[in-house]
């Protein structure tokens, strides 16, 4: 018989979708920062300028988010 302490303290097993929830949160990150940049640019004058300085920080702030979020990945 197994006794109630013993299963106690064994640690659940990991999700197995992480590693495409990450990659998901970067992808939408991405596409975000792009969108926040085109709208800016648009009340200022300059869609596509802003968009696409957007859409290159979306992988920094995405890869920085998916490091915080998931340590262990």
């Amino acid at each position: 018989m197994i006794s109630p302490t013993a299963t106690m303290t064994q640690t659940p097993p990991k999700p197995t979708m992480r590693g495409s929830v990450a990659g998901a949160m970067i992808v939408a990150t991405i596409i975000l920062c792009a969108g926040i940049g085109f709208g800016i640019g648009a009340l200022v004058g300059a869609p596509v300028a802003l968009g696409l300085l957007g859409l290159f920080a979306g992988p920094v702030v995405g890869i920085a988010l998916v490091r915080s979020r998931f340590r262990d990945l």
